[in-house]
């Protein structure tokens, strides 16, 4: 599968020891966007992550900003799916960082075919990288190897 729309950094960002958030990581934009032949998957997000207690709090923002045509019931499974995706990638940051986290998800963009439950599931995943990019910067590129 290509990722070739993620707006993330590619690969994962070792999170330094200790708390993520490391401090409030605001305005984060994640798309997932794969389109070749049927079928295609769009998601984009808007989100932030803030310092809270341990664990991991989903949050919608009262006044969601919401592009694309979508009802209750499939904005509901975009956010559940989201919320999956951010909890799936959190998880893998290790035992040594302490994931203490608020998201907020802040705004919602949809394509009306393309959309669906496991683009927003991946779209979660790479909200993560952004927001670990952003805070402790972007992951090291490889070394050459010189001949």
């Amino acid at each position: 599968m290509s990722d070739a729309g993620q707006t993330a950094a590619r690969g994962r960002v070792a999170a330094r020891a200790g708390t993520f958030p490391p401090h409030p990581v605001r305005g984060v934009r994640a798309v997932y966007a794969r389109q070749s032949s049927c079928p295609s998957d769009f998601a984009e997000v808007t989100v932030d992550f803030e310092p809270w207690e341990e664990g991991i709090v989903f949050e919608v923002a009262t006044r969601l900003t919401t592009h694309g045509s979508i009802e209750e019931t499939e904005l509901a499974e975009y956010q559940t799916a989201l919320a999956t995706g951010i909890r799936e990638e959190l998880a893998e940051l290790g035992e040594e960082t302490t994931v203490a986290v608020a998201v907020v998800l802040r705004g919602i963009r949809v394509h009306e075919v393309d959309s669906h439950r496991g683009a927003f599931q991946a779209v979660g995943r790479v909200a993560v990288r952004n927001a670990l990019a952003l805070a402790y910067g972007p992951p090291p590129r490889p070394k050459r190897r010189h001949a």
